[in-house]
C-alpha cells in the first residue's frame, strides 16, 4: 500500500446540484483541483455509474484523480484511482482485498474513538467531520470542532493523512490545518454558486498556499 500525500484542498462533487457531476469535475479541475471525490447519495446504481464514468473521463483529461464515494464496486468497474468509505459502507479490509494495493481508500470518522480504530486499517487516509456545522447531509453527526481535529491528529500516525470535512470555508480553513488537519475537504463553499466553481476553486488554493502541508 502506497503512502499519500493529500493536496490541501479536495472538493467533493454534490448530487444534489444543478450542474451534473461530470460538469462540476471540469470547473473544479479548472481552478486546480487534483484530488476530487464524486458523492451522489441519493442516485441509482445504473445513475451513479454513468455519472462516475463521464466525470472520470474528465478527471482524467485534466491529469487529476478521481474517488468515488462509497461505491466499491463502482470504483473497481470503472477503474478509478480509489474509494471513500463511510462508517456503514463496505470494509476497508474488503475493499482492500477488492481494489489492489495501488488503489487509495480513505474512511470516514466522526469522533476520536472511531479515528484510533480506523488507524490500524488498510486505508491511506482518515478523515473527521464534521468540523463545523454542516448543510450537506440531512442528519450530520454532532460536529467535532477544531479540538477534535487537534485530539485526532495526535492520536494518529504521523504518516496518516487526515482530511476535515464539514463546513469548511476559505475563512476559516487555514485554522483547520493549523489544527491539525492535512487537507480539507469542500462541497459548498466552492459550488453554491455554479458560474462561479472555478475562480472559487483558485481563490481557495491561493488561500491555502503557505499553510502546513
Amino acid at each position: 500500500m502506497r503512502a499519500l500525500q493529500l493536496p490541501k484542498l479536495y472538493p467533493l462533487t454534490d448530487g444534489a446540484h444543478e450542474l451534473m457531476h461530470a460538469e462540476q469535475v471540469a470547473r473544479l479541475c479548472a481552478g486546480g483541483a487534483t484530488l476530487i471525490q464524486l458523492r451522489a447519495k441519493h442516485a441509482s446504481p445504473r445513475e451513479f455509474y454513468a455519472a462516475a464514468e463521464a466525470a472520470l473521463r474528465v478527471a482524467r483529461a485534466h491529469g487529476a484523480r478521481l474517488i468515488i464515494n462509497d461505491r466499491a464496486d463502482i470504483a473497481l468497474a470503472l477503474r478509478a484511482d480509489g474509494v471513500h468509505l463511510g462508517q456503514d459502507d463496505l470494509a476497508p479490509t474488503a475493499a482492500r482485498r477488492l481494489l489492489g494495493p495501488d488503489a487509495i481508500i480513505g474512511y470516514s470518522t466522526h469522533n476520536l474513538e472511531q479515528a484510533r480504530a480506523a488507524a490500524h486499517l488498510p486505508i491511506n487516509y482518515i478523515a473527521i467531520g464534521p468540523v463545523f456545522a454542516t448543510k450537506t447531509k440531512a442528519n450530520p453527526d454532532p460536529f467535532v470542532g477544531l479540538t477534535g481535529v487537534t485530539r485526532v491528529r495526535a492520536a494518529l500516525p504521523p504518516t496518516l493523512p487526515l482530511v476535515a470535512i464539514g463546513g469548511i470555508t476559505k475563512e476559516n480553513a487555514r485554522a483547520v490545518l493549523r489544527a491539525g488537519a492535512d487537507s480539507v475537504a469542500v462541497v459548498s463553499a466552492l459550488l453554491d454558486e455554479p458560474e462561479l466553481i472555478a475562480a472559487r476553486t483558485a481563490e481557495f488554493w491561493q488561500s491555502l498556499e503557505h499553510e502546513r502541508l
